[in-house]
């Protein structure tokens, strides 16, 4: 807008969102607050939608969620203050699950630094553990430039959350328009994608083409760099059995004759080559010590702080999943031995069908549970049931302790891209978020999500905003009154007249909670009942919360197999 002298003018809310709008942003999840509505104004301009919700962790959470979903970095906006501090939790999720995504966090005014300006707090001091980047936009000129900037920085080396703190001041002034710099989409980030040393590839095909038993981990990287067709393309053509973690879940669809599940500790004991793609050797994978010592171990990954952290390898690649998996078939091709060494297509034959013996050998040790009948449900009914249930479109999301530990050993993305879980850091509460982000982005998607009790209460009040903004999905809320996962530690560790301290909720009817809010609620106590009940939520075309009893003394090895509780 001119100002009296003609000299058309800009604020700093305006110059964020078209800054936002440049790096393709569509969408902004936020809680309001009198620091930040200058951007909500930005935003209405530049044709951004304005997604408010209940709390601050959720918009974080949703930020969070629909980089996933869309391969595009999210953006959550929240006040100063406890607004800021609300959404740390989703900052430090997405940083642990390398989750690209600005929050961007209003400040007192620059005129009041210090001296104790309504809910000031040192965001970026908070911030800077838990971010590729945390800084303050000191001048208005330069908001955009700082945005493009910590958009940037989310892509340097594994992606990660970036932090901006913008003053009120600095975010309300308006200055000269072509005093201000506004970077050109597409003009201010280099490509990330690199394809590996290419002395190290040709190791590395070299050691497949050799290998007699190999195996290889398929990680959330590969869903990052949106490396499936690659991912799938090396299995196939030096036929490795492969199995898939994280994101990386649903690479292969189920029956596929290279996608293995539940034979993972199995093939890392025996096998002589072990690929690992875009996990760290953290707990998930006992840092490490899971593996054979006596195999040679290859791990792929962006960062290379990540490679080779807690356990020696013998080959370490840096680079883009699928660039790299694309170079090593490219290498492979042109290799004497047609895709087999020393004993040919036969030897790995006899691996492949030595673990679709241990997988079957596992299914039918737990058969019992996933047709049981009893009452309470069994989990392992449950998660049976939803597993059938999802179709190639479903995107599953899980939220929650050991209901979810349970869903994993059973539930199967029937496509890329249709697994969602908190990732490493093991947050509670990112369910309603992901649904938010998932519909949102992918309206044509079914949503199917699976929350423990616990895990629900956390952010389940942002049930009321899928209402508000029509978004349906089928919900089902595993309930045994109880936080699981950290009972069967005091069970173990303290004692049977101990394991009920601190861990106990409600019976808490969830189906009632949706009901009250416009949403579709039904209550399951017998197992024949939970196939029905989640068809008539989905034909329903509301949000929903099916609320299922389940056994609250039933566990999932995975709980009992924790290294904490030991």
């Amino acid at each position: 807008m001119p100002d009296d002298n003609g000299q058309n003018l800009i604020s700093g809310g305006h110059l964020v969102a078209k800054a936002l709008k440049a790096e393709g942003v569509e969408v902004i999840y936020t809680l309001c607050g009198g620091h930040i509505i200058d951007i909500y104004d930005g935003c209405v301009d530049e044709g951004i939608e304005v997604v408010d919700v209940r709390h601050e962790q959720v918009a974080a959470h949703a930020a969070d969620g629909y980089a996933r979903i869309t391969g595009k970095p999210g953006c959550a906006v929240v006040t100063a203050g406890p607004g800021t501090t609300d959404a740390v939790t989703g900052v430090a999720n997405a940083f642990r699950a390398e989750s690209p995504m600005l929050l961007i966090g209003g400040q007192g005014a620059l005129t009041q630094h210090k001296m104790g300006s309504l809910q000031d707090l040192p965001h970026v001091d908070m911030m800077t553990p838990i971010t590729k980047f945390a800084a303050t936009v000191p001048d208005t000129a330069r908001a955009a430039d700082m945005v493009s900037m910590a958009f940037r920085e989310c892509y340097h080396g594994a992606p990660g959350p970036s932090f901006l703190e913008i003053p009120r001041d600095v975010l309300d002034a308006k200055v000269p328009a072509e005093k201000a710099r506004v970077p050109k989409a597409g003009a201010y980030r280099a490509s990330t994608r690199s394809a590996g040393d290419p002395e190290a590839i040709g190791k590395l095909a070299d050691l497949l083409v050799h290998a007699e038993k190999p195996a290889i981990l398929l990680g959330s990287q590969v869903w990052t760099t949106r490396g499936t067709e690659e991912a799938i393309d090396l299995v196939r053509t030096l036929n490795i059995p492969a199995y898939m973690n994280g994101a990386g879940r649903g690479t292969l669809p189920p029956g596929d004759p290279h996608h293995f599940q539940l034979s993972r500790r199995y093939a890392f004991s025996n096998a002589d080559v072990i690929v690992i793609v875009g996990t760290p050797f953290d707990f998930r994978m006992g840092y490490g010590k899971r593996l054979s010592q006596d195999a040679t171990v290859v791990q792929i990954d962006l960062d290379y702080r990540t490679v080779g952290k807690n356990r020696d390898i013998d080959l370490g690649i840096v680079g883009d999943a699928g660039l790299v998996l694309k170079s090593v078939t490219e290498a492979v091709s042109g290799h004497a031995f047609n895709g087999y060494g020393n004993g040919g297509a036969s030897k790995r034959k006899e691996w492949l069908d030595e673990l679709r013996a241990a997988e079957q050998t596992a299914i039918e040790k737990r058969l019992p549970s996933l047709k049981s009948e009893a009452s309470p449900i069994h989990p392992y009914r449950l998660v049976s049931e939803i597993n059938d249930f999802l179709t190639e479109d479903s995107i599953y999301i899980g939220d929650g302790g050991d209901i979810v530990t349970f869903s994993g050993q059973v539930v199967q993305p029937k496509s890329p891209g249709h697994w969602m879980d908190p990732g490493p850091l093991g947050t509670l509460g990112v369910g309603v978020p992901f649904v938010l982000a998932a519909k949102q982005a992918r309206p044509d998607k079914e949503v199917v999500a699976l929350f423990g009790d616990g895990a629900f209460s956390l952010t389940g009040w942002d049930f009321e905003t899928l209402v508000r903004y029509n978004l349906p999905f089928v919900g089902i809320v595993g309930n045994n009154s109880s936080m699981n996962q950290i009972r069967y530690g005091q069970k173990a560790k303290y004692g049977e007249e101990r394991e009920r301290v601190g861990n106990t909720l409600g019976d808490v009817q969830y189906d009632k909670f949706a009901q009250m809010l416009g949403g579709y609620g039904e209550e399951v106590r017998d197992p024949a009942d939970i196939g029905p009940a989640l068809r008539r939520a989905r034909e329903s075309g509301k949000p929903s919360l099916i609320n299922v009893w389940v056994d609250p003394d039933a566990y999932a090895p995975g709980t009992m197999n924790q290294t904490m509780y030991k």
